[in-house]
């Protein structure tokens, strides 16, 4: 896979900002102060260990679990104390770990999930949108969600995210055991997504080789803690990501 054009930093306010985020699991703290940015226009990728934390701030963005301290800004606005329904309909929206499909529900009702945010607006044309980009998914409109392949479902989850129309579209850990194939079309989707359609895409990812060679800009977490910034080049070149996140992992 080719790597990112390198985006020049998004002059002015981001898009969304996460300052001094801490979470807690009852009196168990699993994000430790988080500063992150995510500036319109760009791919900033999330890389770590298994537990690190990076899927709890996904959905600490979406207010559950909900920051305990700290500030959460989307857009010039603060939500950090929104519900998670007030969130979805900011434009922003979230492909959760797991998928999280309707698995009862076909994949036409699921996309149907999707649009609802915006009322079946632009059901139609989004529908034909989603399905030239999956076109899997378009052969398998009528079967149940929870009779498709991983990779399917995993096509399923974000396209259902993209029904909603989003400015700002969480992916966490679309790769996550795909085979690598599929882990390539769904590389090429997000790429696709973002130089073609200007969508700003915050990515949580395992892969991290992957992840940092489409990235423009990347954050390193280790125990609820961010240890490493910098654009997606430099830290694929950086010994200590290297060593931990890369020998082996291509």
């Amino acid at each position: 896979m080719s790597a990112a054009v390198q985006n020049p930093e998004a002059a002015g306010q981001p898009l969304l900002s996460v300052r001094g985020v801490k979470t807690y699991y009852g009196n168990i703290i699993a994000l430790k102060g988080i500063d992150i940015d995510v500036n319109e226009g760009e791919i900033v990728t999330l890389i770590g260990a298994n537990g690190a934390g990076k899927s709890t701030l996904m959905m600490t963005i979406f207010g559950n679990p909900r920051a305990r301290e700290g500030t959460i800004t989307y857009a010039g606005r603060d939500i950090t104390r929104l519900p998670t329904h007030e969130i979805a309909r900011l434009n922003i929206a979230q492909s959760p770990e797991g998928r999280r499909i309707f698995p009862r529900m076909t994949v036409y009702e699921n996309l149907q999930m999707g649009a609802a945010i915006n009322k079946f607006a632009w059901f139609e044309q989004d529908l034909e949108r989603v399905t030239t980009m999956f076109p899997r998914l378009k052969e398998r409109l009528h079967q149940r969600g929870g009779t498709l392949s991983g990779g399917e479902q995993q096509m399923l989850a974000i396209a259902r995210a993209l029904m909603s129309r989003p400015k700002l579209l969480l992916l966490d850990e679309p790769s996550l055991g795909l085979a690598p194939l599929v882990v390539k079309q769904i590389f090429d989707v997000i790429r696709e997504l973002n130089t073609k359609d200007g969508m700003t895409i915050f990515l949580v990812e395992q892969n991290a080789y992957h992840a940092l060679k489409l990235a423009h800009r990347a954050y390193v977490m280790v125990t609820g803690a961010i240890t490493l910034s910098g654009t997606g080049r430099e830290l694929l070149e950086d010994p200590q990501v290297q060593a931990a996140y890369l020998e082996g992992g291509r």
